[in-house]
């Protein structure tokens, strides 16, 4: 149930909230607290290409979870879902704009960017919104073109960095680290066998973007305490292996967390993943990017 009070909004999809999507929710909080109004974004889900488009190979930053929590985690005190239908996208602007964003949500101000587009063929803009507001007595807040050139940017160069298992620049865009969430399951249990057990890590959202093969120094809240490790991903080639996993050696770790939830955070790529001649070789690779990992954590508390 949303409440009535009185709101300031903003509308997007907000994959990643980057930097650049922060700067608006800034405004958005700022705006709300010197008002005495409530905080909103009103997003939509799935992504309208997958819908309209019927386009599975779209990857997002994060999943509607994830964003809900992100987007909380800034100030915004109401999330508001809104699923993207066919009909949805039918609606015409006015009817979107009075049925949904002032009927519904009761908003006084809205804040959005110069290009947004909205209503049945994204064929209304920032002008008919302004209209619109006139009309249904709310203001309308316009985000300047260079705030929003960073928005799209960012986007475009976390997916590309990721792609690239560049984990480090991507989270310099996102302003936190890259982070997975996923339910620890029971794999192969090879690992054991070279004494790197590892924790299998399942995510069920098909359309969550994971980064480029290859080994990376992770994080993760265990218990209320970060413990350290390194994760895999790949297909284990040195096995045949031929489904890409995800798995996860944690140090000085061994409690057993089969069916638990995990946040994992990407600190750093160490290489990228490689079919060696045997287990032998594998098991001393694995050492040195142990001591590799070991090092570069130890720079995070100097």
């Amino acid at each position: 149930m949303i409440s009535n009070s009185a709101k300031v909004t903003t509308i997007g999809t907000f994959d990643g909230v980057h930097i650049g999507h922060q700067k608006i929710l800034n405004i958005v909080v700022t705006l709300a607290k010197k008002k005495g109004y409530t905080p909103v974004v009103l997003t939509l889900f799935p992504h309208p290409r997958m819908v309209l488009q019927k386009d599975d190979s779209i990857k997002l930053l994060n999943t509607i979870d994830e964003r809900i929590a992100l987007l909380k985690s800034f100030g915004i005190e109401a999330v508001i879902v809104k699923e993207f239908t066919k009909e949805f996208a039918d609606l015409s602007a006015e009817d979107y704009v009075k049925n949904i964003l002032v009927d519904e949500l009761n908003t006084k101000q809205i804040v959005l960017g110069y290009d947004h587009h909205f209503g049945k063929n994204r064929s209304a803009n920032i002008k008919d919104l302004k209209t619109f507001a006139a009309r249904y007595d709310f203001k309308v807040k316009e985000i300047s073109a260079q705030d929003i050139k960073d928005v799209t940017v960012s986007s475009t160069k976390i997916r590309n960095a990721l792609n690239q298992g560049e984990v480090a620049l991507a989270n310099s865009f996102l302003g936190y680290n890259y982070f997975i969430t996923g339910t620890v399951i029971k794999g192969k249990s090879l690992g054991r066998t070279i004494d790197f057990p590892t924790a299998n890590i399942s995510i069920k959202e098909s359309y969550k973007l994971i980064p480029s093969d290859g080994v990376y120094v992770i994080q993760s809240q265990i218990e209320n305490k970060t413990i350290f490790g390194m994760m895999n991903i790949g297909s284990n080639p040195t096995v045949d292996g031929k489904t890409r996993s995800i798995e996860v050696h944690f140090f000085n770790f061994n409690a057993n967390i089969y069916n638990t939830e995990l946040k994992i955070e990407f600190l750093k790529r160490l290489r990228s993943e490689q079919k060696f001649k045997n287990l032998d070789a594998l098991k001393l690779q694995l050492k040195t990017d142990k001591v590799n990992a070991l090092n570069y954590i130890g720079t995070l508390h100097v």
